[in-house]
């Protein structure tokens, strides 16, 4: 259960600096001590923007990724790029996301890269804050590899990633990490056409040795490209199933879908503590301090204050920096008040 009533959070990601967006698009032009040097600056800013909002819980917002889980395959051996299969004009959709052949056995010798994250991110925080990190889980992360005659479906990828994931959920661990969120939109997006018990029994495969021993969440959305969402956007295909889900809380995208099927979280909240996206990262519109304070008396009604946090919808990559940096200032402020009036 939460330590703080109605605690304010993110989901991980969050927008880069512009200096850093054109670096990526140049990294001929540095070596190995100047790109450490921008990404460890590029931490300090995103830690700088989360404190200074006022935030319970930080992370490093995820900018050594980039992409929430693409950046992710440079750890896994045995696939290739694929740009043959990605569309590269036209509005933007999930499949002009990059994708890769598998070529040989999914591997990752070296781990995904998220425990050094972790570490960077307790050396520079400052103290008080809860530190979080999120990584994607398997079936999420098997979206963008290809089948092939060895693995011959998404089901046979993410059974070969599962082990991989889970080793780092464990290592993540033994570093110190007490925050953990596994990202698994891609099943909240398909609830609706595959099969839920399977997807849970994925899940709590993956987290199985993390539980207990640190704070596990997962995030369920539906899908945030460039402000577009790809899933059918109902919590309904996910019931009951996802309610045997082995975390200690669930993160729920409202605000976009203007608060539609908020009479579900309750069964969530008699399961799990809940995070509730409150603030509307496709939208650029600013939620005021007044606008906050109504969501969280709706979200009252379903889940008690000392089980409820509140976040953003999704993680902030997708979101100009001005406007995150705007909301999640009058998302903390707006919960202090609703805290004041519990």
């Amino acid at each position: 259960m939460n330590t703080q009533p109605i605690r304010t959070t993110v989901v991980g990601s969050y927008p880069f600096p512009g200096w850093l967006e054109f670096a990526t698009q140049h990294m001929n032009s540095f070596g190995a001590a100047d790109i450490e040097e921008m990404i460890e600056d590029a931490v300090i800013a995103a830690i700088h923007d989360q404190v200074t909002a006022g935030l319970d819980v930080i992370t490093d917002g995820e900018q050594t990724r980039l992409d929430f889980n693409l950046s992710f395959y440079g750890f896994i051996h045995g696939i290739a790029p694929n740009h043959a299969e990605t569309r590269r004009f036209g509005p933007p959709a999930h499949d002009q996301r990059g994708k890769h052949s598998i070529i040989d056995t999914l591997t990752a010798p070296a781990g995904l890269g998220a425990v050094k994250e972790y570490q960077r991110l307790v050396r520079l925080a400052p103290p008080g804050f809860v530190l979080k990190t999120s990584i994607p889980g398997p079936y999420t992360l098997s979206g963008r590899l290809l089948p092939n005659a060895t693995y011959k479906d998404r089901f046979d990828i993410t059974e070969a990633l599962l082990p991989i994931v889970r080793k780092e959920i464990e290592d993540l661990v033994a570093a110190g990490c007490k925050e953990i969120t596994i990202d698994e939109p891609s099943m909240s997006c398909y609830a609706y056409k595959e099969d839920t018990k399977r997807f849970a029994d994925i899940f709590n495969r993956t987290v199985a040795p993390a539980v207990g021993n640190c704070r596990l969440s997962t995030h369920l959305c539906f899908g945030n490209f460039k402000g577009r969402p790809v899933g059918y956007r109902s919590l309904k295909p996910m019931l009951p199933d996802f309610l045997e889900l082995n975390v200690d809380e669930i993160h729920i995208e409202m605000a976009n879908r203007e608060f539609a099927e908020i009479e579900l979280l309750a069964p969530f909240a008699e399961k799990m503590d809940v995070a509730v996206g409150i603030i509307d990262v496709k939208n650029y519109y600013i939620e005021t301090e007044k606008d906050v304070v109504e969501r969280i008396k709706k979200c009252l009604q379903y889940v008690p204050a000392e089980k409820l946090s509140v976040a953003p919808d999704c993680g902030l990559s997708q979101t100009a920096r001005w406007a995150s940096k705007q909301k999640l200032t009058n998302m903390v402020k707006g919960a202090k008040i609703a805290r004041g009036k519990i």
